[in-house]
Parts: C-alpha cells; sequence; structure tokens
C-alpha cells in the first residue's frame, strides 16, 4: 500500500491531471501544462535517445524509443537520491561518440547550464543528422537549485542560440500563457516559504494553503484573455541541420 501511495504522489508531480494533483501539486500549472505540451510533441522523439539531465527520467513513459539513455552531472544544485541515471558527464563533454543518437530531451536544464554555446555543441555533436531535439527551459520563475541557476532565455533568444550552434526550430510554444501565470508564482512563493523537512505536513500546506490559489486560477483562467508575452516555461523542438 505504502509503495502505490508513494507511485501516486510521484505521478501527480509531473502529470497532476486529477483532483489529487490540484490537492498536492504546488507547481500545479507548470507541470501539467509541461506534460501536456512533451507529450504533444513526443512523436518526433524516436530511435536511440538521450535525455540530458534526467533526473527521475519523469518523462520517459511518453516515448516511444529504441534504447532510452539518462545522463546526468554529479555537481547540481539537488542530490540525486532515487534518481534514474545511466551516465555521469563532467559538465563539458558528454561520453559518446559522434552522432550517437537518433534524438535527446533536455528538460529543465539550460538554465542551469553556465556554459551554453559548449552545452549546445555536444548536443549537436552527438544528435545525428536530421536529429530531433525536445527542449523545455523556465522564462519566468524564481531562483532555484541555487547556486546553479545561471540564466532564463526568451523565445527570441533560444530560437537565436539554437539557430547558431547548427538547427532549424520546428516548434515554439509558451507554456501557461495566462493569468495562471500569477497563480503559479503565488504558490510557488508559499511553497518556499513554508516548505519544512517534514513531507505530511508539507502536503498539508499545499491542500490547505496553496490549493485555493490553483482553484482560483483554474476558474479565472476561463474568463481571461491570454498574454502571449508572459508565461512560465519555453518548449521548443529543433531538428539537427543536414549537410548540404
Amino acid at each position: 500500500m505504502k509503495d502505490k501511495l508513494i507511485k501516486l504522489y510521484y505521478n501527480q508531480q509531473f502529470n497532476p491531471h486529477t483532483i489529487l494533483g490540484i490537492l498536492l501539486n504546488p507547481f500545479y500549472f507548470a507541470r501539467l501544462a509541461l506534460h501536456k505540451n512533451i507529450k504533444k510533441l513526443s512523436a518526433s522523439i524516436t530511435g536511440d535517445c538521450l535525455d540530458v539531465g534526467c533526473g527521475k527520467k519523469p518523462y520517459k513513459h511518453l516515448f516511444t524509443t529504441n534504447q532510452y539513455i539518462g545522463m546526468d552531472i554529479e555537481q547540481t544544485g539537488h542530490t540525486h537520491q532515487n534518481e534514474d541515471i545511466d551516465v555521469f558527464y563532467d559538465g563539458i563533454t558528454f561520453p559518446f561518440p559522434n552522432e550517437r543518437f537518433d534524438s535527446i530531451i533536455c528538460n529543465q536544464v539550460l538554465e542551469h547550464v553556465f556554459n551554453p554555446d559548449e552545452f549546445l555543441n555536444e548536443i549537436n555533436r552527438v544528435l545525428k543528422q536530421g536529429g530531433y531535439i525536445l527542449l523545455t527551459v523556465p522564462f519566468v520563475w524564481d531562483e532555484h537549485e541555487q547556486p546553479y541557476d545561471f540564466a532564463r532565455y526568451s523565445s527570441f533568444g533560444l530560437k537565436s542560440i539554437f539557430e547558431k550552434h547548427g538547427f532549424k526550430v520546428h516548434k515554439q510554444i509558451k507554456s501557461v500563457p495566462n493569468i495562471k501565470v500569477l497563480f503559479q508564482l503565488l504558490n510557488g512563493y508559499i511553497y518556499k516559504k513554508t516548505h519544512t523537512k517534514n513531507g505530511f505536513i508539507n502536503l498539508l500546506i499545499t491542500a490547505i494553503l496553496i490549493s485555493p490559489f490553483t482553484l482560483m486560477g483554474l476558474i479565472l483562467g476561463l474568463v481571461t484573455p491570454n498574454n502571449n508575452d508572459l508565461y512560465l516555461d519555453n518548449v521548443i523542438l529543433a531538428q539537427k541541420n543536414k549537410h548540404a
């Protein structure tokens, strides 16, 4: 029973699509939209796939691939306890040969990369010609995993940096481009200022203090217009250019 409850809780952290997600997940709006948008673009991720900054591989189930390898870096702003990492790397060079992978995913990692030019060069190097990368990165979010939080990217900045490193951008999605962004930031503020070392107390705080604002955001999101200039996350699908 305990294992089932833990699995249920974990599933609601990255795909909070039920009423339980509203009650249990302080990042409801961000995580629900990321799951939806990643799933929307998942058909392009095929063959042998590298998950860069994989952590617990929360979106692995969305992809149909031959081989799915998770890579992470040991020096981060959090522990790797209970994570599902196949390969560690040194933060500079990916430990794989040229054009090893058919596709790559990189979820909420680029903001923690201090050397984005070298990072994207490595992604280009290990990706086959014509292969796709699906990447997400925050636009509006608080500093997290300190001190390894180095940047925020606009949609224009992302397109520019990908094109600079040999990719053609096929799809860009602004995730949560509406009033819900304000409620997500408010919920994040409450969570950070009330978080304790006791998991049960944290769940109570989310259910009692945070979920009412989540419900309010859901209601107001139905009756207010979108604002594409203010959103939570960028979701991008890009293809490595084929040589002429």
